[in-house]
């Protein structure tokens, strides 16, 4: 009979179930959630969806929370509503357990619990990052069943879903039908045109978007697809455009353009953006912070990029690594390692690209014994197994030092098979050391494991050049002629007065091309008088000497020489920006210029930095005491060289 009058008897006030349900609202940690939840069972709600949903809701989704209770909670309810789904699925995700996600939906659907609007949104996005195509294509189905296609947020989802499955048709075909757009549907839509390589169709997408929807976001979102598509003069007019209609500038449109500016080597543009960030008090976020250095280090101002790297409150393994690769591209090897000793001793562990970045210093610097010891080091002491990188820098020291054997002995060893950056590093020293037939027989393999590279046939066309084996050089070019390969132009940019110039190897396009010719002949005939000797070791025909020569003076770095020659004022360092390589006869001539005409010159090419001044290819001189503290480092003393692995 009592337990009669148990099952009957009348459930509390409603007043008293309140009491722990507001204050589980405002519960701030495990211990507390815990005191709530055993007062809800002692009410008796333990099965309460609305009650154990609030419970749930802090486990699994606050910061305090605990997820692994959330699950405990939820599989003892008897009829979970799609409320506790949908919160296990947002903590699912929260915590990247996206398989989990779908899974969860799936059991949803099959215990009959009808999914809403709120549950759609986290489960597209679980498809996206799981790359579960055929799950996703399943989810849209299910959108459209429950009339959903018209909510904003699951329709934007699905469009970033089939954005990152690279299926742009369909996610354009969403959006069109979208009839809710905003700027995050535009700026979904623009970025997946811009990061598949559709530059050209993000921006006729972005002139469709009302001015009104367009903010900091959707340009920055089109400057970046210039950027990452290296049409670097598009986002400089896009910048312009932006400013124009008087768009705030936040940190990402200036990370974007800071990118730009590294491209072209536009220093002007890049020390106005980093003044800007600083005079707008913008957040200067490790990623950002970055940015800036990297632009400093390649556009050739190391003492700058020094003070921005000095001055970060904390510096992340990124900033490290940014730093030691920066003087890795000037060719300062020494410095590179103290840098590294420095990161250790402030307990930063260095990580893959860390010792990237040193081994490429080693290799750039003639470094053999220190390249190896970091080679072990990086296993012995931080458990970082060597990768295709690091085995190409070894390769790269290796082959420079001449030891030509004990580089393809380690090749040989690697665990993996070597790619086209380890070869490429080999075939570059068989060239400069003349090596024959070990450059033929790699020349061969690197060609046909990159067959649309020009580079790799010119690099065996020119070694075959230099045997004076033309008709193996007639060779190459009729294969790269059939298989459709051309040859890239070298392409050099300065900037003077803020504003980019581009020279192309023998083009006359410029508006002072006239003045310009006639500056590269004077410069020219200037330097024979101290020694000047073209080098025509990089001309592939075989023609007669003054033949020969012509091609060697319209280069490209030599005519943004002869236009820097005519344009900068006293003192001011030319910075010039290449393609490609600096070929030995530039290399030399530019060396001779610096000191006919007392004019310091920094060429950054593909690869690293060259650096003239007085007649001798150097190092400027850092002003780094404070970072080394008392290190007395000699940093002007720099091997020339001439060819590194791309990292």
């Amino acid at each position: 009979m009592a337990s009669v009058q148990l099952l009957q008897a009348t459930p509390p006030p409603l007043s008293s179930h309140k009491i722990p349900l507001y204050a589980l609202d405002s519960c701030s940690n495990m211990a507390e959630l815990k005191q709530h939840h055993s007062h809800i069972i002692r009410l008796g709600l333990s099965s309460d969806n609305d009650a154990m949903g609030r419970v749930i809701k802090f486990c699994a989704l606050s910061e305090s929370g605990c997820l692994t209770y959330a699950l405990k909670a939820f599989d003892k309810m008897p009829h979970p509503d799609a409320f506790l789904y949908n919160t296990i699925i947002r903590g699912f995700l929260q915590s990247q357990l996206t398989r989990n996600c779908i899974l969860l939906y799936s059991q949803m659907l099959q215990d009959s619990v009808a999914p809403n609007k709120f549950t759609f949104p986290p489960v597209i996005r679980a498809c996206s990052v799981s790359n579960a195509v055929e799950e996703g294509e399943q989810v849209h189905a299910h959108v459209l069943k429950y009339g959903l296609q018209s909510d904003g947020f699951s329709q934007n989802n699905l469009i970033h879903m089939y954005v990152n499955f690279q299926c742009l048709e369909e996610a354009r075909r969403i959006f069109d039908k979208n009839s809710k757009r905003d700027v995050v549907s535009w700026t979904t839509l623009i970025s997946g045109y811009s990061r598949l390589g559709c530059v050209d169709q993000a921006r006729e997408l972005f002139e469709l978007m009302p001015e009104t929807e367009r903010s900091s976001v959707s340009w920055n979102a089109m400057i970046a697809a210039y950027v990452q598509s290296n049409r670097f003069h598009k986002a400089f007019a896009m910048f312009g455009r932006m400013r124009s209609e008087e768009v705030v500038l936040d940190k990402y449109v200036a990370a974007s353009m800071l990118s730009a500016c590294t491209g072209l080597g536009a220093l002007e543009q890049g020390e106005w953006i980093h003044g800007y960030i600083k005079r707008s008090e913008i957040e200067v976020d490790p990623k950002l912070a970055t940015t800036i250095i990297d632009m400093y280090c390649k556009c050739g101002c190391l003492d700058k990029a020094f003070d921005v790297f000095n001055g970060l409150p904390s510096k992340g393994v990124s900033s490290w690594n940014c730093m030691i690769g920066g003087l890795a591209m000037h060719g300062k090897g020494e410095a590179a390692i103290e840098l590294l000793k420095k990161m250790e001793r402030e307990a930063v562990a260095p990580d893959y690209v860390t010792f990237v970045n040193v081994l490429s210093a080693c290799a750039h610097s003639g470094l053999i014994e220190e390249g190896h010891h970091y080679f072990h080091h990086m296993t012995e002491v931080y458990g970082v197994e060597p990768g295709k990188e690091h085995f190409g820098c070894m390769v790269d020291l290796l082959g420079r030092a001449g030891k030509l054997e004990e580089a393809r002995m380690l090749i040989d060893e690697m665990p993996m098979s070597p790619d086209v950056g380890v070869l490429g590093a080999l075939l570059g020293a068989c060239k400069i050391h003349g090596n024959i037939e070990l450059g033929e027989q790699i020349g061969k393999k690197v060609i046909e494991l990159e067959p649309h590279n020009s580079g790799r046939y010119v690099l065996l066309a020119n070694i075959y050049a230099n045997a004076g084996r033309w008709e193996d050089v007639a060779n190459v070019r009729k294969l790269m002629n059939d298989r459709g390969v051309r040859k890239a132009p070298g392409l050099s940019v300065i900037e003077m007065k803020g504003s980019v110039n581009e020279f192309i190897a023998g083009g006359r396009t410029h508006p002072n091309a006239k003045e310009i010719y006639e500056k590269v002949d004077e410069m020219l005939n200037c330097i024979r008088s101290i020694g000047y000797v073209p080098d025509r070791e990089g001309v592939l025909h075989d023609i007669n000497e003054e033949e020969r020569e012509n091609p060697l003076y319209y280069h490209s770095e030599k005519l943004a020489i002869a236009f820097g020659l005519l344009k900068a004022k006293p003192g001011e360092i030319l910075r010039i920006t290449k393609n490609l390589r600096v070929c030995k006869d530039c290399h030399e001539a530019s060396k001779l210029i610096s000191k006919f005409f007392d004019q310091e010159i920094i060429v950054r090419d593909r690869n690293r930095f060259h650096h003239f001044r007085d007649g001798e290819f150097t190092g400027k001189k850092l002003k780094i005491e404070c970072l080394y503290e008392q290190l007395d480092i000699d940093l002007l003393n720099v091997l020339p060289c001439y060819s590194l692995t791309s990292y």
